[in-house]
Order: structure tokens, then sequence, then C-alpha cells
């Protein structure tokens, strides 16, 4: 961790009440616009699961992946999960049912470790290939660059599998991004709506609680990140939701943010 003192800038006390050291940023409209997510690359992932189990499935961490989500469907039976239970062994899964699964669970949105799991495997060959490209907010890349001037450290914290973050900002068209980012973190860390996720990424990054300002469009996360001692601020981006009644402060764009 870089132990230089950090130049404070004319941020607004009404924003930020304690010096942060630390920027935690979600993905999903906040960096990236929703529309990326959950109209480019969900559909994505569901359209390729299917050739893709079929190519990988002797590789073990697929299979892992796979064996995992079929456990978690048998539970989701009950939870309009209708497709007809098919015989698979500890060893082997049913690519169909697996497949289905996927399309099930991106339909809703689940936080399904597996899933997101599954899902950066698939996108990995997307970007690597070239047709997958990720947009990110004009401000993003040169915040990037303002904060680690003023030795800010960046990290990230997404429901999406850290290598689906990794793959993200590394493919961006605004070029590589990830020179930037110093940490990532996902739900094998905690859900993103549970204040104790927040304690346990302060303590890996070796900060107290106030250094950090996380910065997400999603109400609930800010108030689990709150509950933990950290700064937050809500980002609005065009497309979000709107903040009404919100507890947290808003922003616009991360030029607001230690400018």
């Amino acid at each position: 961790m870089c132990r230089h003192a950090i130049r404070e800038s004319n941020l607004s006390v009404e924003l930020l009440t304690h010096p942060a050291r630390t920027v935690l940023l979600d993905i999903e409209g906040t960096t990236t616009p929703l529309d990326f997510v959950r109209g480019v690359l969900f559909p994505y992932a569901c359209s390729h699961a299917r050739a893709f189990l079929q190519q990988r499935r002797s590789s073990l961490d697929v299979r892992a992946d796979s064996l995992a989500l079929t456990e978690e469907s048998m539970r989701d039976s009950s939870s309009g999960f209708s497709r007809p239970p098919t015989s698979v062994d500890s060893e082997d899964f049913d690519v169909e049912y697996v497949a289905a699964y996927v399309e099930w669970l991106s339909a809703r949105d689940r936080k399904s470790t597996p899933l997101k799991s599954l899902q950066g495997k698939i996108w990995e060959e997307g970007y690597r290939s070239g047709r997958l490209r990720s947009p990110v907010f004009d401000d993003v890349p040169r915040a990037f660059g303002r904060w680690q001037g003023q030795n800010r450290g960046i990290s990230i914290f997404s429901s999406g599998s850290v290598l689906a973050q990794e793959l993200l900002f590394a493919h961006t068209m605004s070029g590589d991004l990830t020179r930037f980012i110093s940490g990532y973190f996902d739900t094998t860390t905690g859900a993103k709506a549970d204040s104790r996720s927040y304690q346990a990424i302060a303590q890996i990054l070796r900060r107290a609680p106030p250094e950090i300002v996380f910065i997400s469009d999603v109400n609930s996360e800010l108030d689990a990140a709150a509950s933990a001692g950290l700064q937050t601020l809500l980002c609005m981006r065009p497309g979000n939701p709107t903040g009404t009644g919100t507890a947290h402060n808003l922003i616009h764009t991360f030029d607001e943010v230690f400018p």
C-alpha cells in the first residue's frame, strides 16, 4: 500500500466528511452503463452457454461451476425453475440443463456465485476474440488517472466475478484501465447488501472504514457500506433509477470526486 501523503482536493465537505485514501467502485451503472451489462453481457453469456459448456465440459473449473449450478437448481425447483430434473452424478453435468438454468438465473439477475464465475469464463472468450469491448463513462479514465496521481487506491466491488471485472477494465473502448486498479472483490467476499462484506474489504485493504469511499448506484449497497463505517456516494448516471429518498449524497460524474 502506498504510504505517501494524499493531497486533499476541494471536494465539498457536504459530500465527504473524512479524508479518503481508497475509492471503492461498483461497476454496473457506476463506471459502466447499465445497458452494456444487461443488454450485451448477459445475453452474450446466455447465447454462448451451450456451445461453451460442450467445448469445455472436461475443464475442471467449468465442471465445478456447472455442478454447483446443478445443485443450486435443485434447491430452486420450488421457486419456479420448472425444467424437468436430469440425472447427473458427482462427476458430470447435463449441458442443456445447466444452460437452461443459466438463462433462468440471468433473466432474474440472480447474484449466484457459480453463475457469475461461469459468465466470466464465457465473456473471457468473447473479449479475447474481439467480439466484446466494454464501454465506460467518459469521466472514468480521467478520474482514475487523477486519483492515482493523488495517491488514492482504486478497488472494485461487483457481483460479477473477479475475472469478469478484470476483463471488463482490460478491454474498454478507452483502453486497458487495469493499471489503475489495485484490488477486485466479488461475491466470494460477501453479498453487496451485507455490511460484513465491507468490513472484510476494509480489513483486506488495511484501511479504517472511514478512509474508504464507496460509490454505487444502488441504495441498499450504500446502506450496507455506511453501516460498516465507509463513506458513500450515490452515482446518478444516465438511465439509472432516480435517487429519490436516498440518505446518501449524490454525484453525477466522477469529475465531482476529488477534482
